[in-house]
């Protein structure tokens, strides 16, 4: 056996250790609350799905039937064009999870610009709500194609979470590079998540290296969603709870993040401008428009490590 097959081999065995600590460890989230007004709860959470299979029925369920045509269309054009007078209304908004900061390693790049690498899968809710933010947050310095609405999986836990796939997506942009990579959809062929993109070899190094513990913390380690920022800093989870997107439609999710005072608008927004700033430490301030903004300043203090 050739040493290229033994490392697949190791590597399979540990995705499947990882699908099943998975169902194992369901629930053990980390969750943060924050009142908003007098009666309202808006949960934080660093989901701990893992690559692979997740708990939840053998199958039989399907996903929720999805916008087409002009109506998709929309809700992708919503999306990455958010007003910037509505981000900068939001400013903080609903204080997400941030991304921690990652010290002393080597620069993480593609094409000579920082790379910013998701890895997460179609069938994941937390992958669902992460989505939407760093799509509004990545929009801010360059242009997606080929964005596709989709759902979280229907027998899972938040089932039929809206959301979108990088799944057969293009990124452009002058400042950043990125990479998403959907691992499964969300429908299960002979009670796993069916597999979609495959991890190249470079990636899988990233993601075997910084999403285990001490990059991340040891319970995190495997989570997904997993965002890699240039090797700058880490994110292992969501930074908001599923449960705000429940009972909500693509267009709906759409309206509320265009609405600075909705509830789902504050949680989402919030963390695509935690991401914009974190974005700018890492392209040194470019796009200047976007990176002095009042939504980037809401951020700014929170990353001052990032970089050093």
């Amino acid at each position: 056996m050739s040493k290229r097959q033994r490392d697949s081999r190791d590597y399979a065995r540990r995705m499947r250790m990882i699908q099943e600590r998975a169902t194992a460890r369901r629930g053990r989230m980390r969750i943060a609350y924050s009142a908003i007004g007098a009666v309202l709860l808006v949960f934080v959470v660093m989901g701990l799905v893992k690559l692979g299979t997740a708990a939840g029925g053998g199958g039989g369920e399907e996903p929720s039937a999805l916008p087409s045509g002009a109506a998709a269309e929309a809700v992708i054009t919503g999306l990455t064009s958010v007003p910037a007078t509505t981000l900068d209304t939001v400013a903080a908004g609903t204080k997400p999870t941030l991304p921690s900061a990652l010290t002393g390693q080597p620069a993480l790049t593609d094409g000579g610009k920082p790379l910013i690498l998701y890895v997460g899968a179609e069938y994941c809710p937390f992958c669902a709500a992460q989505r939407w933010p760093v799509v509004i947050a990545l929009s801010r310095f360059g242009t997606f194609t080929g964005l596709s609405l989709t759902t979280s999986a229907a027998d899972d836990t938040y089932p039929n979470t809206p959301t979108v796939s990088f799944h057969g997506s293009t990124y452009t942009s002058q400042y950043l590079s990125f990479q998403g990579v959907e691992t499964t959809t969300n429908k299960r062929v002979n009670g796993q998540y069916a597999p979609l993109d495959q991890l190249t070899p470079a990636q899988q190094q990233v993601l075997q290296k910084y999403n285990a513990a001490p990059y991340v913390p040891a319970d995190s380690a495997g989570a997904i969603p997993f965002i890699d920022f240039a090797n700058k800093a880490l994110q292992a989870g969501a930074s908001f709870s599923p449960q705000l997107l429940a009972d909500h439609t693509h267009q709906q999710v759409v309206d509320a993040i265009k609405d600075p005072n909705s509830q789902l608008g504050r949680a989402v927004d919030g963390s695509a401008n935690a991401m914009t700033a974190l974005l700018c430490k890492i392209t040194g301030g470019q796009p200047g428009d976007v990176c002095t903004s009042a939504a980037v300043k809401a951020y700014q203090g929170e990353f001052a490590n990032v970089g050093q």
